[in-house]
């Protein structure tokens, strides 16, 4: 045998061997009989129902890990912290012998501190630990993560409290070894991109807290990811656009046109469903316009933010406008 065949042997033997090696360890959640368990608060309660993060989470892997016989349950109670999550432990989670929990939970521990009932964070922090310990020495794995969104603009109350919060389960992970899912940073990262009009909610949630069609998508592509398992969220990245096209009458005046496309500029301001605006004049020169002047594009986060924004007061208000100024209209739907 060669010497450089026998380099060619050595290199590839030990490539399949790391390969085989992550291979293993990313499916170190999703075994053989694995049983995973989501506590927390109410956000894995609506979690648990039909749409919900952890209801896409069982289907994914019922699907593509179906030999395995994996069970999914969920263990949410609305309003839930820390300490309500360790008075509980042992009746929702460790009696039904886990092999892995999954611990989501934070916002009620700094959002309830605006009326005073919220977790100190050495309360917090303390608490955490008993509950890892506790799972742990059950023999469980534990993964942690951070609390989300308390408000989805670029700029909350309580941000910086969460982002606190969110470093001590941070360093809780590194210190005891502990797989991490910093849900944090990963919403706050897709809000910078994905908020062009920074709304406090629909975004990937219905009320800056709790989760839309796209949030659990969102949150349930990152607990797959992380457990191991290849998954696209396809909801957080579709949206609605709503094409509308104008040709004025020749005796609408630039000032009634002025008027009126700064009226419909000024509906995102009214109407929260709204995620995106833009507008402009024709500016082409193929000559294929058929007479449209003016367009805008709004953005919602579906067909339901689209079909609640039809009938509004603000819309309907706008319409009325252009009662006598529009020679032709054309408007066009799409999901991206």
């Amino acid at each position: 045998m060669s010497f450089n065949l026998k380099v060619k042997l050595t290199t590839l033997f030990f490539a399949l061997f790391f390969f085989m090696n992550a291979k293993l360890k990313s499916q170190e959640y999703l075994v053989k009989d694995a049983k995973i368990v989501f506590l927390g608060d109410s956000i894995t309660q609506s979690g648990a129902q039909p749409g919900g993060y952890v209801t896409i989470f069982d289907q994914i892997v019922q699907e593509k890990f179906r030999e395995l016989d994996i069970e999914v349950i969920g263990a949410g109670i609305s309003g839930n912290k820390v300490p309500q999550l360790l008075s509980r432990l042992d009746k929702d989670v460790l009696e039904k012998n886990p092999t892995t929990v999954v611990i989501y939970i934070g916002i009620n521990d700094v959002w309830h501190s605006e009326k005073g009932q919220g977790t100190p964070i050495e309360n917090f922090e303390s608490g955490l630990i008993e509950l890892c310990e506790k799972i742990q020495a059950s023999g469980s794995k534990v993964v942690l993560c951070t609390p989300s969104v308390i408000g989805e603009s670029q700029s909350n109350s309580l941000d910086q409290a969460l982002d606190r919060y969110s470093e001590v389960m941070r360093s809780l992970a590194a210190k005891f070894n502990i797989k991490l899912i910093d849900l944090r940073q990963q919403f706050v990262d897709f809000l910078k991109s994905n908020n062009p009009l920074d709304r406090d909610k629909n975004i990937l949630t219905s009320d800056g807290v709790h989760l839309n069609a796209a949030g659990n998508d969102f949150v349930a592509e990152k607990m797959l990811t992380a457990l191991g398992c290849d998954y696209k969220a396809s909801k957080a990245n579709q949206v609605m656009r709503h094409i509308v096209l104008f040709q004025f009458k020749e005796s609408v005046s630039e000032t009634e046109i002025d008027e009126i496309a700064k009226a419909f500029g000024q509906l995102p301001d009214s109407i929260d469903q709204i995620i995106g605006y833009e507008a402009g004049t024709n500016v082409s020169p193929e000559n294929l316009d058929q007479g449209f002047t003016h367009a805008f594009v709004v953005t919602f986060r579906d067909a339901k933010g689209r079909d609640e924004y039809l009938p509004h007061p603000a819309h309907k208000e706008f319409v009325k406008k252009l009662d006598g100024k529009i020679e032709k209209v054309l408007v066009f739907d799409f999901e991206n």
